[in-house]
């Protein structure tokens, strides 16, 4: 059975407090859109209701396939269950405290301008941790899935360890900067604590609506790309399965396995490739010789291993 299959089959099993969390959040986020259009007021030059309409739209994909890949489980679904639950509390907690901040017109990450903001940060901080630890044990469980297809198999596994990975570089951003340092060590007291961007102080020209720096290194990207790696990998596994009716070596779920995890050794190496590049201080929109080259590497590695992965007998 191939995962676009199984998904199917097993829509009325999946988690259903996290099922309805996604599709809350999917509301929210075209709330969100609307209140970009009324309320024209900015934040570090983005809108104050881009980072809520992000992490909405986010969240949404991360609770809708967690929400099937509970469904998976043979065993120990009743603690899967039970963790998807908590995530959703915690992800709901945290969005009511984002959401409050932007009303304010305050910046709920990083700062610490007053006592009230925070107090407000180091909540988040401490409730971002619990996710992370009910998120490492779910990908734990993960690894006992039963799926047929071999794809699906590797994809499901995949997806979660990458997807865990990606959550963790967030850690990245909560360092201080030189600045930030410096003021300290002049006696005087930063209103934030950490950055998005690396070699400009956050703000300045970003990409539209995700708002990523096109002037300098932004550590939001190597996070976003990890963390969806749950859901792109096992979206491979079902292009793959739906090509299988036109290319007949897709037909053998061994093939499409190997597939998956060249897939998976690339999605991580484009990973560690926008983390290098965003530790360098540069844009996304702007690489140098060395990041052009290390991903045309990246590019022939996957390349040569996809050939290979269809060759082989």
């Amino acid at each position: 059975m191939t995962i676009l299959a199984d998904v199917r089959s097993r829509t009325h099993g999946w988690h259903r407090p996290s099922a309805i969390a996604a599709a809350v959040l999917g509301a929210v986020a075209v709330l969100c859109v609307a209140a970009m259009l009324l309320d024209q007021r900015t934040l570090a030059g983005a809108p104050i209701w881009a980072k809520p309409f992000k992490f909405a739209v986010s969240g949404a994909l991360y609770f809708a396939t967690w929400s099937w890949l509970v469904s998976l489980l043979p065993r120990f679904r009743r603690t899967a269950g039970w963790l998807t639950n908590l995530l959703v509390a915690i992800f709901a907690a945290e969005y009511v405290l984002l959401v409050f901040q932007a009303a304010r017109g305050r910046a709920s990450h990083f700062n610490i301008a007053t006592p009230q903001d925070a107090l407000i940060y180091n909540v988040m901080g401490k409730m971002i941790m619990g996710l992370w630890v009910a998120t490492l044990v779910l990908t734990v469980l993960v690894m006992f899935t039963k799926l047929e297809d071999r794809a699906s198999f590797w994809a499901v596994r995949a997806g979660a360890v990458l997807s865990l990975v990606g959550i963790s570089l967030g850690i990245l951003m909560t360092n201080p900067t030189a600045q930030q340092l410096a003021q300290w060590k002049t006696g005087g007291t930063p209103d934030m604590v950490g950055a998005h961007t690396v070699g400009i102080p956050d703000g300045g020209p970003g990409l539209p609506v995700l708002g990523w720096s096109t002037v300098a290194g932004d550590l939001r990207i190597p996070h976003f790309v990890g963390m969806h790696a749950l859901q792109a990998l096992p979206l491979l596994a079902i292009g793959l399965a739906a090509l299988a009716s036109r290319f007949p070596r897709l037909r053998d779920d061994v093939v499409r396995a190997r597939l998956v995890l060249v897939g998976a050794l690339g999605y991580a190496g484009l990973t560690a490739l926008v983390t290098w590049q965003a530790l360098r201080a540069q844009s996304i929109v702007h690489p140098d010789a060395a990041t052009l080259g290390v991903l045309a590497l990246l590019a022939a590695v996957v390349g040569l291993g996809s050939w290979g992965a269809v060759r082989a007998r």
